[in-house]
């Protein structure tokens, strides 16, 4: 089996790295920035012939791989995704699909017709933790779900490193943040519920990371002489040069010189050395949403940037019970009417141990494999699939916006 990667950032350097280990092909890695592309194609042995300065030059050239990573940012999605189906691969595609729904429909439907594989990184389906509660309420651990409570906490470091800025801050060069960063969030409550969505109704905005907070005296960078470098905890240096060797992200995001030197250079007039009060950030840094499905019970999710975890917890109500989840601590408490249960969830292999999102990425990674060499039997995410939670995405940042319920 052979792939082509296009984008060299984070996560494609992470398909990488799976794909490598799993003994496929890079047949091809395209990204604009050489250094990027050739930091990556030396950590995963992929050679000189093989890298590409753009999806479009690796796109022009007739078929010679089996599938394409698509890992490029959100708005170039669409025309590189479009492409590649038109050529006959099939897609492992980074959420979202696109910030456009029509293209998230368009994408979907075009590799329907050409019946190819259109895998989302819908990665938390893979987390051993989601799986066990989908086990649990497909065996009738709480009867019927009649409301579904889920807390994103994106941590008060994380949200000002990749939603404030970062390369998710803006809605004109990434997507809202309830698509960005919480259509995983949706995905899980569509997975788990396995009903439809009818209506939502949405509030939030941004509140905290503002120009009207920054203290007073801060420069624009923090190297520039900040007078509150010991109070704030967003200050850029204690986030990006505290780690000497062994650097690792999110610093690596910051410079693909990852010396202190290199580092030290870019946050002096980069982006990841601004004040976080004075960057062109306009994602909301708090939402919530209800969302009412097609029986009349309810889903409700939070998403809030300043907490001191960066983990999801979550409550399930239902008809015999409930279940109480906290995905980093790996622990769910199943309680029935009549008793209760503490099940600390296990994971199956030492990759799924060490692999991102809850041991997600390296599992959706091998059932991709296996779906592209004719095996489908176990993959938890498609294009249709990952169609309603886009949507419910879109139809609640529509109702942040304009205070209205939206329905589906």
């Amino acid at each position: 089996m052979k792939v082509i990667i296009l984008g060299a950032g984070g996560r494609g350097n992470v398909y990488a790295k799976y794909f490598s280990e799993n003994g496929v092909e890079i047949a091809g890695l395209a990204d604009p920035n050489t250094e990027r592309l050739h930091k990556v194609a030396n950590s995963n042995g992929i050679p000189e012939a093989s890298l590409y300065h753009s999806w479009e030059e690796v796109l022009e050239k007739p078929k010679f791989a089996d599938a394409v990573v698509n890992a490029t940012t959100d708005h170039l999605h669409y025309k590189s995704t479009m492409k590649a189906i038109e050529r006959g691969y099939h897609i492992l595609i980074e959420k979202p699909i696109s910030p456009s729904e029509n293209e998230c429909i368009e994408m979907v439907e075009a590799a329907e017709r050409k019946n190819l594989i259109f895998a989302v990184c819908h990665v938390l389906r893979y987390a051993p933790f989601f799986e066990k509660i989908k086990e649990l309420v497909e065996n009738g651990a709480v009867g019927d779900i009649l409301n579904f409570q889920l807390t994103e906490n994106v941590g008060y470091w994380h949200f000002a490193h990749s939603f404030v800025r970062g390369v998710f801050r803006n809605e004109k060069v990434s997507s809202p943040m309830i698509l960005a960063k919480s259509c995983h969030d949706l995905d899980i409550i569509s997975y788990i519920m396995n009903k439809k969505c009818v209506s939502v109704m949405s509030d939030g905005g941004l509140t905290h990371f503002v120009h009207a907070n920054k203290p007073e005296g801060a420069p624009t960078h923090c190297l520039d002489g900040c007078p509150h470098e010991k109070s704030c905890p967003y200050f850029a240096p204690k986030l990006y040069l505290t780690q000497i060797t062994d650097v690792s992200w999110p610093t690596t995001a910051v410079t693909t010189d990852t010396s202190f030197a290199g580092r030290y250079a870019a946050l002096q007039t980069g982006q990841y050395g601004r004040c976080v009060y004075q960057c062109d950030n306009d994602v909301a840094d708090h939402q919530s949403a209800v969302f009412t499905m097609e029986d009349g019970s309810t889903a409700s999710f939070n998403l809030i940037a300043l907490s001191s975890e960066t983990t999801r917890i979550l409550r399930i109500y239902g008809t015999k019970g409930d279940i109480q989840g906290h995905l980093d601590r790996n622990q769910i408490l199943l309680s029935d009417f009549n008793s209760k249960k503490i099940i600390d969830v296990k994971y199956d292999t030492v990759s799924s141990l060490v692999s991102g999102h809850g041991g997600g990425d390296a599992r959706l990674v091998e059932d991709f494999i296996d779906a592209v060499k004719g095996d489908t039997r176990s993959m938890k995410t498609s294009g249709r699939l990952s169609l309603q939670s886009h949507r419910m995405a879109f139809a609640a940042e529509k109702s942040r916006k304009t205070g209205q319920r939206i329905s589906l």
